[in-house]
């Protein structure tokens, strides 16, 4: 793997993970890329926390990310099945330190 990449995995819907090599030298957000690789995302604001349609639940390394800022608070909140590990992709900005980040889509 580069060292401008991290492995980022995806859970399937039947369980089983997706191993992604994620760029973090590029400034994309989970969301930006998840929806380059063709997940179904819809990012119907355009990654700007105002829909919360890119929820996705964290299922391993969440201390890894950044602190939740209020305003994706705020819009996760709007969700009626919100997880105590769910966050908004559009703004989780791919790091170094997100390497082994493990995700599902929210509601899959």
């Amino acid at each position: 793997m580069e060292e401008n990449n991290i492995t980022v995995h995806v859970q399937n819907p039947d369980g089983s993970l997706t191993a992604l090599e994620a760029p973090v030298d590029m400034g994309l957000s989970l969301m930006e890329y998840l929806k380059a690789c063709e997940y179904d995302i819809l990012a119907t604001c355009g990654g700007m926390a105002l829909c919360a349609t890119c929820c996705v639940d964290v299922l391993e390394g969440e201390e890894k990310l950044k602190e939740m800022t209020d305003d994706e608070y705020a819009m996760l909140d709007t969700l009626p099945d919100l997880l105590p590990n769910s966050r908004l992709a559009c703004q989780l900005q791919l790091s170094h330190d997100m390497d082994g980040l493990v995700v599902k889509l929210h509601g899959t």
